[in-house]
């Protein structure tokens, strides 16, 4: 009789904590982990100049398949040019001359 009386008074206790009651607090530190890598992104690539709307940046950027993009932010207005291999022709004056160095570097030497 002991034990059917010590068992029916453990049943009344107090009830046991849900355990689903932790995924709210994984969600909320999964958004404070994924708002601190964009920062340290942001830094890493020195990119907070993007933000600031007085700043002017020119980036340029290489892609896999060998193909460059020049971007740059005047303000507010960003523009993204492709570079490409055509020729041009017009008029206009000689400023300088570019050299291709050994390690794949240009330089321009002006005139």
């Amino acid at each position: 009789m002991r034990y059917l009386r010590r068992s029916s008074l453990h049943r009344n206790s107090e009830p046991l904590e849900d355990p689903i009651a932790g995924v709210a607090n994984l969600f909320d530190a999964s958004v404070v982990f994924i708002v601190s890598m964009m920062v340290a992104l942001f830094m890493a690539y020195n990119m907070l100049d993007l933000m600031n709307p007085e700043s002017t940046v020119t980036m340029t950027k290489q892609n896999a398949d060998g193909t460059m993009e020049i971007v740059s932010k005047k303000g507010s207005q960003i523009k993204v040019s492709k570079v490409t291999d055509r020729k041009l022709s017009g008029s206009g004056e000689r400023l300088g001359t570019a050299y291709r160095l050994n390690d794949g570097k240009v330089v321009y030497v002006p005139e």
